[in-house]
């Protein structure tokens, strides 16, 4: 539980029996062996926030996780290298849970998981050969309840200190895991405070837990389950889809309208001097 290895490898795993996906797998550090392995379709935000989520949900939190620069873990653009403060999705979920996240500079620096790859691409495809397993679910069935269990059996090495640094959840971190293991995009409320996203509008509702005002950013998110969630200053906002954005900036009926201010001419405007009638 100090620090886990996690990679992922493409590779046709069912050979011509389906198509190309994707083993997702984290390897203990000090032992060597997989603690959690699963395929998916694709190294992407959501499979491997799947994969975290389950991960640290039945061992509790790693102290940091070695990874590659793949675009999932690591902006490697130009702005990014310029302003450190700009994250990636997975990097912003890992440091609300206190898990470090460190980039290998190269694929000998996370030698213990290029080979379970290439042992998994040897044995792994022949076992499932054997057993003519031709989808996700069965493979990943087959990897939690027989091949992981006894490739651990087989190949596990005792580590130095058999304490297990794995941190447990809080109760608060639990609650938040939904939102924590979420893609997270900002948007700027309108005037007639509607948002857009994915080419869907939104009306936000009367009725909220925080009061709401024009220009403000808020956060929302993409749960794994596929529901989405506006936030603002940590709360959950009200809000509907609408067919289309309405055609006028006219403001909903609920807010209250601004009082208009009297207008009071300056002291040397032309309606303050006085007339002279001859």
């Amino acid at each position: 539980g100090q620090m886990a290895q996690f990679d992922g490898s493409y590779h046709h795993w069912v050979e011509n029996r389906g198509p190309e996906w994707c083993l997702l797998a984290s390897i203990d550090d000090a032992t060597g062996i997989p603690v959690k392995a699963e395929f998916a379709a694709h190294e992407g935000v959501f499979p491997v926030f799947t994969f975290w989520k389950e991960y640290i949900t039945t061992h509790g939190k790693p102290r940091a996780i070695y990874l590659d620069k793949f675009s999932t873990y690591k902006m490697n653009q130009k702005v990014a290298i310029e302003n450190h403060d700009t994250q990636t999705q997975f990097q912003r979920a890992m440091r609300q849970l206190g898990i470090e996240p460190i980039s290998a500079h190269s694929p000998q620096a996370k030698g213990r998981i290029e080979r379970l790859f290439n042992t998994f691409q040897d044995r792994l495809v022949k076992e499932m050969r054997l057993r003519n397993i031709s989808t996700i679910e069965e493979a990943n069935l087959f990897l939690e309840e027989e091949f992981l269990p006894n490739y651990a059996k087989k190949y596990s090495v005792e580590p130095v200190s058999k304490t297990n640094l794995h941190q447990p959840l809080s109760k608060k971190e639990i609650s938040n895991l939904d939102s924590v293991f979420s893609k997270q995009t900002e948007r700027t409320v309108r005037n007639d405070f509607t948002v857009s996203f994915n080419n869907q509008w939104y009306q936000l509702l009367k009725d909220q837990p925080s009061t709401i005002r024009k220009q403000d950013k808020i956060s929302i998110e993409e749960w794994l389950d596929g529901t989405i969630h506006f936030t603002v200053r940590g709360r959950y906002l009200n809000v509907k889809a609408i067919i289309e954005k309405p055609l006028t900036s006219k403001k909903p009926e609920w807010i209250i309208p601004a009082k208009k201010r009297a207008t009071i001419p300056a002291a040397d405007h032309p309606w303050r001097s006085k007339f002279i009638i001859n």
